[in-house]
C-alpha cells in the first residue's frame, strides 16, 4: 500500500496510489476520491478526513491498524497539563508533532506521521527521555500547538504594543511587525481548525471579545486588551486592502491566504461603532468542497422532486431562507448537477464565494453601477441556458429574471422569506403581476441549518410525554452529552431541513388569484408538502438531531 519507487537513471519516480487501491481502503466511494497524486495511505486518509468523506474516529482506527501506534484527540486536559518546552513552534507546525505528555522517563508525543523517526531522535537528544508517539489528526496537532505556543501560553498577542488609532504611520508600521501577524494568523488559524464559518472580532468598553461561529452557534474564544484593537483591525485592513485610515465607513473586502495547507477565502466587513471598528470575517474554505446534492440532508422524495424542477428547461426555482440558512450551497449543489459541456451558465453573485469550473461567474459592483439588475439585463444577451441570480432584491431584478424564465431560460435565485409560500407574495408585493409569477415560478424550496447530534458521544433519552404526543414522537429519541470531539456541544456539522413547494395547475390558479401565502401554503400540504417543522421532527426521528434545534429554527414559520 505504501508508494513503490522505480529507479530511473539519477531520478526516483514514484507510482501513485489509485483511486480504487484509496477508496477500497478507507471505504469510500471511488467517485468521491477528486485528488491525485497521493503516494501513501495515510496521506490519502488525511486528505479524506479534510473533505468530511471519513470521520476522525475512523481515520484514526485505521492509522493504528497501519503503524501500531495508540492514537490521541489531544483533550482539553491534555492541553492543560501539557509541558511547555523549548522548541521551535515553526518546526512543529512543519513536521507536524505536540508532545502533550511528559510520564517522568517518557515524552508521549502527538504525530501526524509515526513514519517520521527524525521528530522521536531530535526529542530524545533534546530531553533525553524515550519518545512514545501517538497519532493524531493534523487539524488537531494544528490547534494544540495555536492554543498552547500561540495563544493560550506565551499569548499571541504578547509583545503587540498598545496605539492610538489616530497614528496611522506608527499603525502601518506595527502591522507589518511580528507581533500583530502572529495574533491576527493565531486568530485565523484557530477559527480554521475549529471548522468557523465567521470570526467576530467586537470592541467593548473596556476589551476586545473575540467570537467563532461554529455550527451557526456564536462562541467567545478570547479576550484581548481594548489598546491591541487598532493594531488587529489595521492588519486584517492591509490584508484585505482596505483603506486603513479610513474609521468612519463601513468597508467590505477580501483575504486570501492558506492555513494547513488550505486555500482559505476571507470576506471582511467592518463596520464603525462607539468603541472602535469592528471586523466580521466569513470563513471560506476553498480546499475539498463537495457540492454534492446527496450531502445536503434532503430526503429521498423531495430530492427526487428538486432535481426534476431544476431540469426543467425554462422557469424559476426559488430557494428561500434568512441569512446563513445555506441558500448558496443548495445553488451550487444544482449547478453541480446542471453543469454540463452542452449548456451555458452565468451567475451574477454578490460576492462570488466560490469558483465553479465551467460557470461564468460575475461579482456585482454597484460603486461602477453593476448591480444585480444591470448584470443579469448583460446575461440575457449572452446566450445562457441557465441563470442564478445569487439574491433578487427589488422590482427590477425580479422583473427581469421573470421575463428570462418566460423567454426560455432557467433561473435559479433566492428570497429572503420565512417559508416557501411567502416567497409568492414577496414577488407580487414587489410589483411582479400574479399571472407572471404563476406563469415562471415552477418550485420554491425554504430551507434552515440544524446542528447534528454528535456521532462519538450520542445517547438514546426519552422524550417528556407532552412532547411526544404534540409532535407525533414514539420512543427515545437522541442528544450529544458532549465529548472532547465536539468540545462539549452535543453537536458536530450541520444539516437542512426543507419545505419544497412545487407550482402545479392548482397552485397555479391559486396564484393567479392573488390567494395569500396561508391558502397556498394549505393547498401545497393537502399535496403531500412537509413544512420545515415537519422535515425537522422527521430529522429527529431519525436520530439526526434533537427537537430542541428544530423548534429553535423551524417552529415560528411552521
Amino acid at each position: 500500500m505504501k508508494a513503490i519507487f522505480k529507479r530511473k537513471g539519477k531520478q526516483e519516480e514514484a507510482s501513485f496510489l489509485s483511486p480504487e487501491s484509496i477508496a477500497e481502503f478507507w471505504g469510500v466511494n471511488p467517485k468521491d476520491i477528486k485528488f491525485n497524486g497521493v503516494k501513501s495511505m495515510e496521506e490519502a486518509g488525511a486528505k479524506l478526513l479534510m473533505m468530511g468523506l471519513i470521520s476522525e474516529s475512523h481515520y484514526l482506527s485505521k492509522l493504528e491498524e497501519m503503524f501500531g501506534v495508540p492514537s490521541t484527540l489531544l483533550s482539553e486536559k491534555e492541553l492543560k497539563e501539557a509541558p511547555v518546552l523549548d522548541l521551535s513552534v515553526g518546526k512543529m507546525r512543519s513536521r507536524r508533532f505536540f508532545p502533550f505528555k511528559d510520564t517522568g522517563d517518557e515524552l508521549w508525543v502527538a504525530v501526524a506521521d509515526p513514519k517520521d523517526l527524525y521528530i522521536a531522535e531530535v526529542l530524545r537528544k533534546k530531553t533525553g527521555k524515550r519518545i512514545r508517539y501517538f497519532v493524531a489528526s493534523e487539524a488537531r496537532i494544528e490547534d494544540a500547538i495555536n492554543r498552547v505556543y500561540g495563544r493560550d501560553d506565551g499569548g499571541a498577542h504578547q509583545g503587540v504594543p498598545e496605539v492610538s488609532e489616530d497614528d496611522i504611520e506608527t499603525l502601518l508600521d506595527l502591522a507589518s511587525e511580528a507581533p500583530v501577524v502572529k495574533l491576527v494568523n493565531s486568530i485565523i488559524s484557530r477559527a480554521v481548525e475549529e471548522h468557523a464559518s465567521d470570526i467576530h472580532i467586537e470592541p467593548l468598553e473596556d476589551e476586545v471579545r473575540v467570537r467563532f461561529r461554529v455550527d451557526g452557534v456564536l462562541n467567545e474564544v478570547d479576550r484581548l486588551q481594548r489598546g491591541l484593537l487598532p493594531a488587529i483591525v489595521s492588519r486584517i485592513k492591509i490584508m484585505a486592502r482596505l483603506d486603513i485610515a479610513e474609521r468612519r465607513l463601513p468597508q467590505d473586502g477580501r483575504i486570501k491566504t492558506k492555513v494547513a495547507g488550505r486555500d482559505i477565502d476571507i470576506r471582511v466587513a467592518t463596520l464603525p461603532t462607539i468603541y472602535g471598528e469592528q471586523v466580521v470575517m466569513r470563513i471560506l474554505d476553498q480546499s475539498g468542497v463537495d457540492w454534492s446534492i446527496e450531502k445536503l440532508g434532503l430526503e429521498d422524495d423531495v430530492r427526487e422532486q428538486f432535481v426534476q424542477a431544476i431540469s426543467s428547461s425554462h422557469g424559476i426555482v426559488l430557494v428561500t431562507g434568512p441569512t446563513g440558512s445555506g441558500k448558496t450551497t443548495t445553488l451550487y449543489s444544482a449547478l453541480k448537477i446542471l453543469n454540463r459541456g452542452e449548456v451555458k451558465i452565468i451567475t451574477v453573485e454578490d460576492p462570488v464565494e466560490y469558483v465553479i469550473p465551467g460557470v461564468i461567474q460575475i461579482q456585482v459592483n454597484p460603486q461602477i453601477g453593476l448591480t444585480f439588475a444591470s448584470g443579469l439585463r448583460s446575461i440575457v444577451r449572452q446566450d445562457p441556458d441557465i441563470i442564478m441570480v445569487g439574491e433578487i432584491r427589488d422590482p427590477e431584478t425580479a422583473d427581469i429574471a421573470i421575463h428570462a424564465a418566460l423567454t426560455g431560460h432557467l433561473v435559479l435565485s433566492t428570497l429572503h422569506t420565512n417559508d416557501a409560500a411567502s416567497a409568492v407574495t414577496r414577488l407580487i408585493d414587489m410589483g411582479v403581476e400574479s399571472f407572471l409569477v404563476a406563469s415562471s415560478v415552477i418550485a420554491i424550496m425554504a430551507q434552515r441549518l440544524v446542528r447534528v447530534v454528535c456521532p462519538y458521544c450520542k445517547r438514546e433519552v426519552e422524550l417528556p410525554e407532552p412532547l411526544k404526543r404534540r409532535f407525533g414522537i414514539e420512543g427515545p429519541v437522541f442528544r450529544g452529552s458532549g465529548c472532547e470531539a465536539c468540545k462539549n456541544t452535543g453537536f458536530l456539522g450541520r444539516t437542512g431541513i426543507y419545505e419544497l413547494l412545487i407550482v402545479d395547475d392548482e397552485i397555479r390558479k391559486l396564484i393567479t388569484q392573488s390567494a395569500d401565502s396561508e391558502t397556498i401554503k394549505k393547498a401545497a400540504m393537502a399535496k403531500g408538502m412537509r413544512t420545515l417543522l415537519e422535515d425537522g421532527i422527521l430529522k429527529v426521528k431519525k436520530g439526526i438531531t434533537t427537537i430542541e434545534e428544530v423548534l429553535r429554527v423551524a417552529y415560528t414559520v411552521s
